[in-house]
């Protein structure tokens, strides 16, 4: 994997991230529409211990393909493919689900955003008023706004997605995540996170489907509970000190 210009318009120089646990069914036909959207990417495939073909059918669409010796879950998953990024010389990372649901056609508004903004983290929004979302319940809607509001509090920033997978990172922020990525709630947390070590982040309006199969492992009425718990990390994360090493006057 080579670098280049990290604001190609055509990808060169950027990686897309895809981390993957039995997503056999879609995770071909994401590779293929990342690959026809950015032609000069490369497409990495994160396998976080799959039991079926999802590494087959993710090597078969063109995308190289990092196997994890078993199920660690998403925050590990991404941090390995991180890590293979600042290892293969890239300097900017799009972070999207294997599921379908995030559409890589969005993923131009995403660096676009982020070459406008120079944020060094942009999430891709499925709640700002641009955005297209229809996969949502009162109860999950409810739990991720409440989350929304306390996040933008410790953040001292909107926040209006704080679980949202769909990201991009570039410069020392991608680094930094490829040493330090938060393994339990790994999206709201790495908000905070790079917030207390001084970096800047922005949203851009995305639009995000239904996914193609399966269903998701936070369940309605679970997004409340999903929610509290997150707000008790994030508490309690506000002790860690700034490591400063990482550090990054905004």
């Amino acid at each position: 994997m080579a670098n280049a210009s990290s604001g190609a318009c055509d990808g060169r120089g950027t990686l897309l991230l895809l981390p993957a646990f039995n997503e056999e069914p879609s995770v071909g036909a994401v590779v293929r529409a990342c690959r026809s959207v950015l032609p000069l990417s490369e497409v990495l495939v994160v396998d976080d211990g799959s039991s079926d073909g999802t590494a087959a059918a993710a090597c078969a669409a063109g995308a190289r393909v990092l196997r994890l010796p078993c199920n660690l879950g998403v925050g590990a998953a991404v941090q390995a493919g991180l890590q293979r990024a600042v290892e293969s010389g890239f300097d900017r990372v799009v972070r999207l689900d294997s599921d379908g649901q995030h559409v890589p056609a969005e993923i131009p508004k995403l660096l676009a955003r982020q070459d406008e903004t120079g944020a060094d983290l942009v999430v891709g929004s499925r709640f700002l008023p641009a955005s297209s979302f229809d996969g949502s319940t009162t109860a999950r809607r409810f739990g991720n706004r409440a989350l929304a509001r306390f996040l933008s509090v410790v953040c001292q920033a909107r926040v209006t997605d704080p679980t949202s997978g769909f990201w991009c990172v570039r410069g020392p922020l991608l680094r930094y995540f490829a040493w330090d990525y938060p393994c339990d709630y790994p999206e709201p947390e790495a908000l905070a996170l790079l917030r207390r070590q001084g970096y800047s982040f922005a949203e851009a309006p995305v639009r995000v489907e239904s996914r193609a199969h399966g269903s998701s492992h936070i369940r309605s009425i679970g997004m409340v509970y999903f929610a509290l718990r997150v707000g008790l990390a994030l508490l309690a994360d506000r002790v860690r000190p700034v490591d400063r090493r990482f550090a990054h006057n905004a």
